[in-house]
């Protein structure tokens, strides 16, 4: 008898629907065993992680995909007031962003994200 692994829980946040749409699409693809909830803003993010309304019932995620140019409150803000909670300081962070800027990735980096990961800017 094999014993069934529950889903990866990812938390998605990012403002552009159609990186989003493209996102959810690769993991489609890849038929990855996972649950995908996406959010929107950075404010929305830290709401999720602490079950804040809407969402009082968001499992806590495995994984973060985190956009950096984000409203309310930027990637980098998000990153670090996750990783300065001990509830979330262990979940990997992977920074995904159009910029390739040595600054946005080494700030990334000192924040503690898992990965930084170029999004392409054209197919």
């Amino acid at each position: 008898m094999t014993t069934m692994e529950p889903p990866i829980q990812i938390l998605l946040v990012e403002d552009n629907p159609g990186d989003a749409n493209l996102t959810l699409e690769a993991f489609r693809r890849a038929q990855v065993a996972n649950e995908v909830n996406v959010v929107g803003d950075g404010e929305a993010a830290m709401a999720y992680l602490h079950r804040q309304a809407p969402f009082a019932g968001a499992a806590t995620p495995d994984l973060v995909l985190l956009d950096l140019n984000l409203p309310l409150m930027n990637g980098h803000e998000v990153l670090a007031e996750l990783k300065a909670d001990s509830r979330f300081s262990t979940i990997p962070v992977v920074v995904l962003s159009t910029s390739v800027a040595d600054e946005d990735v080494l700030v990334s980096y000192k924040l503690h994200a898992s990965s930084y990961v170029a999004k392409p800017v054209d197919l």
